[in-house]
């Protein structure tokens, strides 16, 4: 057996994938000399592929000169990095084909693929597996995936390939791109223990950075193709430019936008080139629109990769749909490769989303990823898919019952073990690779309940993921939003551990604001508490009002538009008899269900439209809204279209362009005048100084009117009053501060241009009679 003779200790740093970018320190930490040694016993298998390749069953050793060889890997651990160089004599492991290996055992961090002096280095987590085979394809990746048996295999010795729970390899002069790779993983097959090992599947390295599978989005002729991991480490770094700087925007001044990023492009009507539509790209040629409107923030959903066929792998009712939406994670570190333009592969996807975030940037536009840490992609165990960590270690990575099953609070099959410490610094890893990788300004976590449940699944009063997120260096300045609630029952919205730092979807807010605006009694109380920043749920330690996200609209559930016009959810194309989506919309269709020509219903609905997206706007807090919304997109009272990859789901820019004058024009001005007055964005919560309620009539519970008056001695005072009756209210007006009269800016009951006139118009009474259903905006000027 060789032995190594020398080993030196160099604080260096290697070059990240895809860019140079990522910048982590060192520390002094030594790895165990057993991590570095060499065997014989190492076999390298090869199969027979389709071109008849001769192939060679086994191995043979071949022992090189003295001339040592120099190992550099990073050794990446809570952040900090130092290199490891070993000079020993090396003992090598290759076929007796021209295409041969060599290897060393190489090192066990960081996790994933890295970029050595000599080679490539291969490391993976698995505490249960019993065996290891590093997978190869040396196959042009440009091309769809590899056929299992075209891969090369290097089984790994335990004795001298792993150091702890993780399993290593370095592979000597392998291309630093073009090459596909994947494990196949041996173990326990104690079901009831929680095992799900299975051999014979290829499975994807939880840390890879880049895919490779199918590379145009719904091609039905490779609905079927396997992914693997890839990388590139011979591009250059990607050009952020010298002056780049991301906008930092302060929370309070976020006005967020959320969308799809295939959704927004892919039909034709947007009238980008059919290669780029439903791409990363496809979004920079929308920037003038989405600048025009007035946001700052997009916050799409996510992006990280998954299988859009994942409904179609057996006979099912839903086998009909494809997964537009993307709540379905493979892997948490690469970009959705089939966002790429023109089915560019998981290279291009890396760059075009880079090009992509510096253009936003470049616009004054931040970008946060709806991220899914919850579950991932492997179903049940019922219908399991394994193309990853089930495969790798299910015990480890997901929550399992005493009987060993999966337990499932996401509502998707499983549960992703998050405060586990090996997942939760996954998630970490993770989050830390998009912020300095791809430059991306913050996350919304879905189903984020689901991170504060310990490993059993039971609810933790300070969940080590969140505290971790919250306290990280790198994340410093990130925003963080999460989606308070799971589908177990874990409701927290106003109570979500925090630290000062996370920010929540306000789903109170949302049903608080539907209620009162449809003309449901008993709601004004709520209704101004929700409007003055919800005090009652965030006033607490150091929080802000804007740790509350305003929503009244969001991807799951009903368009703006749909909420005025169905009161029940219509999810037959869905296939699953209309038992899917929420029955509790809270939700009025004025008087017609659906689709009408009666011209006094439709003047009805958009004027109830235009009250959702005034009261959002005025409200304290960061307000969001959903793509399409502006111009009044319909699904067609489908309330859950995540499998339709139609005009469902697709932006309508010709529906946009019959809108501009008035749907659209009111939503971009009402946007534009929130970003102009600090009174709708406070840093604190407001009291008696900041607001006067003109109201005496709290406990009146068939009350459905309010007005009331933001104070602002520069800018001016701002006057609202809304009414959910379906009669008139004459109101009195406030007498506007000295030297000041009343301008009316909004009255949402009259039509098109002059139900937004942002310089205001002149002639306001002492009395002013407010239309039912509408919601009325004076501004006090000189």
């Amino acid at each position: 057996m060789p032995c190594v003779t020398n080993m030196m200790i160099l604080h260096t740093a290697t070059s990240s994938l895809c860019d140079s970018s990522s910048k982590i320190s060192n520390v002094n930490r030594f790895l165990p000399l057993s991590a570095f040694r060499a065997t014989a016993n190492m076999g390298v298998i090869w199969s027979r592929n389709a071109s008849g390749k001769s192939s060679v069953s086994g191995f043979s050793s071949k022992v090189k000169g003295s001339e040592p060889i120099k190992h550099t890997s990073t050794y990446v651990h809570s952040q900090h990095a130092k290199e490891i160089v070993i000079e020993e004599e090396e003992v090598v492991v290759m076929s007796e084909t021209d295409s041969s290996f060599e290897s060393i055992p190489g090192v066990p961090n960081p996790l994933g693929v890295s970029k050595t002096e000599n080679g490539i280095n291969f490391s993976l987590f698995s505490k249960h597996a019993t065996s290891v085979t590093l997978c190869l394809s040396l196959q042009d990746s440009g091309n769809d995936a590899s056929p299992n048996d075209e891969m090369i295999e290097l089984k790994l010795d335990p004795h001298v390939n792993k150091t702890g729970d993780i399993w290593h390899i370095c592979v000597l002069e392998l291309p630093l791109r073009t090459v596909v790779y994947g494990y196949k993983i041996n173990g326990p097959q104690g079901f009831h223990e929680g095992h799900r090992f299975d051999n014979t599947v290829v499975l994807i390295d939880p840390y890879a950075k880049l895919i490779q599978g199918r590379k145009i989005f719904g091609d039905v002729k490779n609905k079927f193709s396997k992914f693997y991991g890839t990388y590139d480490f011979s591009s250059l770094p990607f050009d952020w430019g010298d002056n780049y700087t991301p906008p930092n925007i302060p929370e309070k001044d976020l006005v967020v936008y959320e969308m799809n990023v295939r959704a927004f492009t892919a039909d034709k009507s947007s009238g980008v080139e059919e290669n780029l539509r439903g791409s990363y790209l496809g979004i920079i040629e929308k920037i003038p629109h989405l600048l025009e409107l007035g946001i700052n923030a997009v916050e799409l959903l996510p992006v990280f990769e998954f299988d859009e066929f994942e409904f179609q792998r057996r006979p099912n009712p839903r086998d009909h749909m494809i997964n537009t939406w993307g709540y379905s994670t493979i892997n948490f570190f690469a970009p959705m490769t089939r966002y790429a333009s023109g089915g560019g592969g998981p290279i291009a996807a890396c760059l075009e989303f880079k090009q992509m975030v510096k253009a936003l940037h470049l616009a004054g536009i931040e970008v946060i990823l709806d991220v899914v840490y919850n579950h991932t992609n492997e179903a049940d165990d019922k219908y399991p898919y394994t193309t990853s960590f089930r495969g790798i270690d299910n015990k480890v990575y997901y929550m399992l019952d005493g009987n060993g099953e999966l337990l499932n609070f996401s509502g998707c099959g499983n549960t992703l073990n998050c405060n586990h410490p090996v997942v939760m610094e996954l998630i970490l890893d993770s989050l830390r690779h998009w912020v300095t990788e791809y430059h991306v300004d913050g996350f919304r976590f879905d189903l984020a309940s689901v991170l504060c449940r310990g490993t059993d699944g039971s609810p933790l009063d300070a969940p080590p993921l969140i505290r971790a997120i919250a306290k990280d260096g790198i994340l410093s300045r990130s925003k963080i939003i999460a989606e308070p609630w799971d589908c177990g029952g874990l409701y927290l919205v106003g109570k979500f551990p925090n630290w000062d730092r996370w920010a929540e979807w306000n789903g109170i807010y949302r049903d608080d604001m539907r209620r009162f605006i449809k003309g449901d009694t008993g709601m004004k109380g709520a209704f101004a508490t929700r409007i003055a920043g919800s005090a009652d749920l965030y006033k607490v330690n150091q929080r802000k009002p804007y740790h509350g996200v305003n929503f009244v609209i969001a991807h799951d559930g009903f368009t703006l538009y749909d909420l005025v016009s169905y009161n029940h959810k219509h999810n037959d194309a869905n296939g699953e008899g209309g038992n899917d989506g929420s029955n509790d919309n809270l939700s009025w269709n004025c008087g017609h269900e659906g689709e009408t020509s009666d011209a006094n219903i439709k003047s009805l609905r958009f004027r109830q439209m235009k009250n959702f997206h005034m009261a959002l706007m005025v409200s304290q807090g960061v307000p969001m809204m959903l793509m399409g919304d502006e111009y009044g997109h319909t699904r067609y009272g489908n309330n859950n279209s995540y499998g339709h990859d139609t005009t469902l789901n697709h932006f309508q820019w010709g529906q946009l362009d019959a809108r501009k004058n008035d749907c659209f024009r009111f939503f971009a001005e009402v946007i534009k005048f929130r970003q102009k007055y600090r009174v709708f964005r406070q840093e604190y919560f407001i009291g008696k100084r900041e607001i006067t309620w003109h109201e005496d009539n709290w406990n009146n519970y068939e009350s459905r009117f309010i007005a009331f008056t933001l104070h602002d001695d520069d800018e001016g005072d701002i006057y609202l009053a809304f009414n959910a009756h379906d009669y008139f209210v004459q109101v009195p007006i406030p007498s506007p501060p000295l030297k000041r009269r009343w301008f009316r800016v909004v009255d949402t009951n009259l039509e098109s241009p002059n139900d937004m006139v942002p310089e205001g118009v002149d002639g306001i009474g002492d009395t002013y009679n407010v239309a039912p259903y509408s919601s009325i905006l004076l501004q006090a000027k000189p």
